[in-house]
C-alpha cells in the first residue's frame, strides 16, 4: 500500500498523540508570523497555533482525505493539498516552518533531504524550523522489526505497521546532519505514545536557518 493511499484509508480515525511545544515555539516566533505546517494531516497543530494566537497559518498535506477533515473540522484553517515534491510558495516567503511526526513517514535519506532543501527554499533567512519526530529504539520489539525490515529497505529504523504504512525510527546523527544548515536553539529528548498506543523515543528540534 502506498503512504497516500494509507493515510486516504485512515484519515477519518487517526488521532495522533505526540505533543507540540507550543511554549518553546513562541520563544523565537512571533504571532503574526507567516507559519506553514509541512505534512500537517488534519490540522491539528495548526489549530493549537490557532488558539495561541497564531493566525497567519497554511498547512499542507498530500493526504486529500486528511485536508478534507480537517477543512470540515477547523473551517478557518488555510489547509492545501501538496500534489508533487515542490512547495507551491515563492522563495523566502514564510517565517517559519513545522515539520512534525512528518520524516517517520519519509523512507529514504534522499527524499528526506530534498523536502528539507524545499523547506530552505520557502524559509526566510533567519527563520525558524521546529522538528518533532521519532529516534530508534532498543526494545525487543522494536529491534525486531528494525532487523526484519532493514533488509527490505536498506536502512536501519524503517519498518511496516500491520495495517500497511511504511515508518521510520531514526538514527540521531541522522538528525544532526539533515538539520546542519539549522543552529540549534533548543533540542529534546522526549518519550512519545505512538498513534497505535506504544511508547517511543523522540525529539524535538528548534532551529534557526542559516543558509550559507
Amino acid at each position: 500500500m502506498k503512504q497516500e493511499e494509507y493515510w486516504n484509508s485512515v484519515s477519518e480515525k487517526k488521532e495522533f498523540t505526540t505533543p507540540f511545544q507550543v511554549g518553546a515555539f513562541s520563544k523565537y516566533v512571533k504571532r503574526d508570523s507567516r507559519i506553514l505546517d509541512v505534512g500537517c494531516g488534519y490540522g491539528r497543530t495548526l489549530d493549537e497555533l490557532y488558539h495561541n494566537g497564531y493566525h497567519n497559518l497554511i498547512g499542507i498535506d498530500f493526504s486529500k482525505g486528511m485536508i478534507e477533515r480537517g477543512k470540515q473540522q477547523f473551517p478557518y484553517l488555510d489547509l492545501r493539498v501538496k500534489d508533487n515534491e515542490k512547495i507551491s510558495l515563492p522563495d523566502a516567503s514564510v517565517d517559519a516552518v513545522i515539520l512534525f511526526a512528518v520524516l517517520t513517514c519519509i523512507q529514504t535519506n534522499e527524499e528526506q533531504k530534498q523536502l528539507l532543501t524545499e523547506i530552505k527554499r520557502v524559509l526566510k533567512p533567519q527563520g525558524i524550523l521546529y522538528v518533532n519526530d521519532f529516534l530508534l529504539n532498543t526494545d525487543e520489539r522494536n529491534l525486531t522489526r528494525y532487523a526484519e525490515y532493514k533488509e527490505a529497505y536498506g536502512i536501519y529504523g524503517v519498518f511496516e505497521l500491520p495495517e500497511g504504512a511504511v515508518c521510520r525510527h531514526h538514527d540521531e546523527a541522522w538528525i544532526k546532519q539533515l538539520l546542519k544548515d539549522f543552529s540549534e536553539q533548543e533540542y529534546s529528548h522526549l518519550t512519545f505514545t505512538t498513534m497505535n498506543g506504544n511508547q517511543s523515543n523522540g525529539f524535538y528540534f528548534i532551529g534557526q536557518f542559516n543558509p550559507s
